[in-house]
């Protein structure tokens, strides 16, 4: 199945562009439909990466004598695996008139290196797992069981894949690019992480478990992060009443699926802790994804006190506020976070989001309206711009 992907990536007044994306997400085979003229190194070729690692001023001869034949942009798969040829496309940028669309899966190793991110001189796009809109007949149980990476929506073995994909992550990712000392510690962390994820992240709990210290676990998460594979969610903290919890954030992974074969969490139906902790996931990433492949700069973070009331999302300040539940009928006992931060915020527009029928609109008082919507006409909604 060929899905039609969200992002619009365009490149205007000869602009180079990075296109940035966990592993296995599409980029290529995107780049493959949408450029499919392209000159393409793609850097996985072993033989093509030993080349241009011992000589990396071949790729500027090649592209020297190869880009005036054709109008459409160079693409470099897996551009960090060899760091040096970004000085190398800098001094093409400058000096002829090629453009060049650079994809890869984590730009750690090229920071480490020093390496010339070429200065304002390329856009940058992000890519992600699938999203509502590129699936036709979406499937929210397969979603929540298999995760959106797009060979694992569509697997019907895909604890295999699963498998897979992290060994290979530990593998080619962290081992061969050198991102950390110690494998067995950063495979140790991977299962204790597991069992905190979407929740407060405590450092020092998980250093214990893994036998390391609480900055290793520190520098554990960001490597998570500069390789595309999660994000932190900082807590919103603009005081007016109420003590905020902490400053500490949450983390979530990329994908639902990967992050059911962490924590060990089996999604059988649309009920439950483990789906209700899935349909969260998946309305954050569809919220991440929107921003990115929309190109909008909206703050997402959570909200909590010391009292344990609590809101999944709060966007921008306090501009909305976002409810998850995976019931089919929500009541308001069932919003006490959800009320509490509408009195004290006052957003301007509060929504729980479920697997209710039909809209409703709960009105708490004069000044508190909350809107109850099924998760597909939230999601269709955000994706038309009329969330936020």
């Amino acid at each position: 199945m060929l899905f039609d992907r969200v992002l619009q990536l365009k490149l205007t007044d000869k602009k180079s562009a990075f296109l940035w994306g966990a592993r296995q997400t599409g980029k290529s085979t995107y780049l493959k439909e949408k450029f499919a003229e392209s000159i393409r190194y793609d850097l996985l070729k072993t033989d093509l990466r030993l080349r241009l690692e011992n000589k990396p001023y071949l790729f500027r001869e090649e592209i020297l004598a190869n880009h005036t034949k054709q109008p459409y942009p160079i693409i470099v798969d897996e551009i960090q695996k060899v760091p040096a040829l970004l000085d190398e496309i800098h001094w093409l940028i400058e000096n002829t008139s090629a453009q060049f669309l650079l994809c890869g899966s984590s730009a750690r190793k090229l920071k480490r290196a020093g390496s010339n991110l070429l200065g304002g001189r390329a856009l940058r796009y992000h890519f992600f797992p699938l999203v509502y809109p590129e699936i036709p007949n979406f499937n929210l149980l397969t979603a929540l069981q298999n995760g959106l990476v797009p060979s694992h929506y569509l697997a019907e073995d895909v604890q295999a894949l699963f498998e897979s994909y992290v060994v290979d992550y530990l593998n080619e990712e962290i081992m061969i690019e050198g991102l950390v000392r110690h494998l067995p510690s950063f495979s140790r962390f991977l299962d204790s992480m597991g069992f905190s994820h979407g929740q407060l992240i405590n450092y020092s709990n998980i250093a214990r478990d893994c036998g390391v210290s609480a900055n290793t676990v520190e520098n554990f998460y960001q490597i998570l992060v500069d390789t595309l594979l999660g994000y932190f969610i900082p807590p919103y903290h603009k005081k007016v009443k109420r003590d905020i919890i902490s400053k500490t954030p949450k983390f979530y992974l990329f994908d639902v699926g990967i992050a059911n074969y962490l924590t060990r969490r089996s999604v059988v139906e649309l009920r439950g802790a483990a789906a209700g902790h899935a349909f969260e996931h998946f309305i954050l990433m569809e919220l991440l994804a929107y921003n990115g492949l929309c190109k909008k700069r909206h703050d997402i973070t959570y909200w909590r006190t010391k009292t344990g009331l609590e809101v999944d999302f709060v966007l921008n300040d306090a501009e909305v506020a976002i409810e998850v539940k995976i019931d089919r009928v929500v009541h308001q006992q069932d919003l006490k976070g959800l009320i509490a931060f509408c009195e004290e915020h006052h957003p301007k527009k509060a929504f729980v989001v479920s697997q209710d029928e039909r809209p409703r609109i709960l009105t708490i008082n004069d000044k508190t309206t909350i809107r109850i919507l099924p998760w597909k006409e939230f999601l269709d909604q955000l994706w038309r711009h009329d969330i936020v």
